[in-house]
């Protein structure tokens, strides 16, 4: 046992020279050996944009996250269903993430961790392993939407002759691209993301440019948060595209992705300098995310809302379209998804919109399940400490995300999975408290955070948001429940949602005594080790 003397000066030592190595609980990394170093100015500044350039990749990566299928998907429905009446939604939405990001950025930054690798240290056991197959669910979900994504977007191009599972496996090879691409340096790697941001940026904004939205309806509908003749549906597809937007691995991933940055974390400027730079990366990452998002919705709400299958059945008679069977001869209102998406846009504006339109969708869908795979990378290795090789681990991820998708897609057509959009919706909004209620308990801790731990305002504006979200989508679960009518399903799920509900209050108990309740520490069993100190050494003039 360490004598008070001993402990004190063992304390002061590791203020002096930074965190103190602890063996058993250093997390295992085998990425960023080589990080990217940060340009020194010759004069301080207060802005260099040769430093923001440095910074630059982690933040655009993260947003790629806010343009998969799935985002698309919920972008165009949004359209058809209400108009520009939800882009206010969209917009909130977007903030909301940033704020969050900015959450997972600044743990990455001041602790050298990632989320994944303090949940590892700071929950027991059990509580650790829940939480690692919440997210791994999250993340298969997510993955299976993607992989879908790009075989919708193979069988468009096509013209139907590449099948669904052929379009699956054909994703495969992107695992290979990833790992060749990662083999030769994390800047090709952020600039291949960026090339494919870019593909996207110019595939939906072709298509923005030929439906040609009218533009005082796209801002009245982002900047007036009014939905009036709104409905059910409505309701529904505003709580759809929050959980949409807001994904639980993706809070994981960027905070495993600043650690590329070659920062002195025992120099309290430079830290507080790449935390100001990578909010700023950031929020122009999720602009350019924001405006391929509004490009999609005012697309569909233009061209498509109010309009029923029969309209849109005899349009693509009338061109010849091979895929008028689609739409039913009735006057419902018109449903879509990506494939009808792209569908609809052909017989409307022509083969090219549909052809843009899918490489589009395969630019979205190849970037979006390669950062799924960095994901389940950081989730994996933080969790479980494991020490496998690199392409040991992006074959099994892959693995668990392909195998559940290709049966989907040999025992469904392409023209039948809504439904299962649907349910892998629900499925990440399930997970999502278990991304929010960590980030905002880790970063609420100042023996892990110091200085740069919350202050009041963003312990209880964060909290108060992250109850907004996680009853946003509850109450789209809830609904989704609901309308499948059946008693077996509704008995499974009050039990699940017993052990649900329970484990969400455990880890908000934690949150709790994080944020300073500690009157609920009754038993003083929470115990938060330090795993970070900054140096407080005076800072030198250079």
């Amino acid at each position: 046992m360490k004598t008070e003397q001993e402990e004190d000066a063992a304390q002061e030592a590791e203020t002096q020279s930074g965190p103190v190595s602890d063996p058993q609980h250093d997390p295992v990394s085998t990425y960023f050996e080589q990080k990217v170093p940060i340009p020194e100015d010759d004069v301080p500044k207060l802005f260099s944009f040769r430093k923001l350039w440095a910074f630059t990749g982690p933040g655009f990566l993260m947003s790629i996250a806010y343009l998969d299928p799935g985002n698309i998907e919920s972008d165009l429905q949004s359209g058809a269903i209400a108009g520009f009446k939800l882009l206010w939604v969209l917009l909130g939405a977007t903030i909301i993430g940033l704020l969050l990001q900015r959450l997972a950025a600044r743990l990455g930054v001041v602790t050298g961790m990632h989320l994944a690798e303090v949940c590892n240290r700071h929950y027991p056991t059990v509580p650790r392993i829940i939480l690692w197959l919440m997210v791994e669910l999250a993340i298969i979900g997510s993955d299976m939407q993607e992989v879908i994504g790009c075989a919708i977007a193979f069988n468009l191009l096509s013209v139907g002759r590449i099948p669904l599972w052929a379009g699956v496996l054909i994703t495969i090879f992107d695992t290979f691209v990833f790992l060749f691409l990662d083999k030769y340096g994390l800047r090709k790697l952020e600039a291949f993301f960026g090339l494919l941001i870019t593909i996207m940026a110019f595939s939906f904004g072709y298509e923005y440019v030929r439906v040609a939205p009218d533009q005082a309806e796209v801002m009245k509908g982002m900047f007036v948060p009014y939905c009036s003749g709104c409905g059910a549906a409505q309701l529904e597809q505003a709580v759809g595209i929050v959980g949409a937007v807001i994904m639980p691995h993706n809070i994981y991933l960027h905070s495993a992705l600043v650690k590329s940055r070659d920062i002195n974390r025992g120099n309290k400027k430079e830290v507080k300098e790449a935390n100001k730079y990578y909010f700023i990366e950031s929020s122009i990452a999720l602009f350019v995310s924001f405006l391929i998002n509004v490009f999609v919705v005012a697309v569909f709400a233009e061209a498509f809302y109010g309009k029923t299958n029969m309209e849109v059945g005899q349009k693509c008679n009338e061109t010849g379209s091979p895929h008028s069977e689609l739409f039913p001869a009735n006057n419902q209102t018109l449903e879509v998804d990506i494939y009808k998406g792209g569908v609809v846009l052909g017989c409307f504006f022509g083969p090219a919109a549909l052809y843009i339109w899918a490489v589009g969708i395969l630019a979205a869908g190849q970037s979006s399940t390669m950062t799924g795979t960095y994901s389940g990378q950081f989730v994996m290795e933080g969790f479980l400490n494991l020490r496998w090789s690199r392409f040991a681990r992006v074959l099994l991820t892959r693995s668990i995300a392909i195998l559940p998708t290709l049966l989907v897609a040999v025992f469904e057509d392409v023209q039948h999975l809504t439904g299962m959009n649907d349910f892998l919706n629900v499925l990440q909004s399930m997970q999502l408290p278990f991304a929010l209620i960590p980030i905002l308990t880790f970063t609420s801790l100042t023996s892990l955070m110091n200085d740069f731990a919350n202050g009041l305002v963003w312990k209880i504006g964060g909290g108060l948001l992250i109850l907004l979200v996680c009853a946003i989508n509850i109450y789209f679960v809830v609904v989704y429940v609901t309308a499948l009518d059946s008693t077996v399903i509704y008995v499974c799920s009050a039990l699940l949602s017993i052990i649900y509900l329970s484990f969400i209050l455990y880890l908000v108990w934690h949150c709790l005594i994080a944020l300073g309740v500690s009157c609920l520490d009754f038993r003083r069993s929470v115990q938060y080790p330090p795993a970070v100190l900054v140096d407080e050494e005076p800072e030198l003039d250079s």
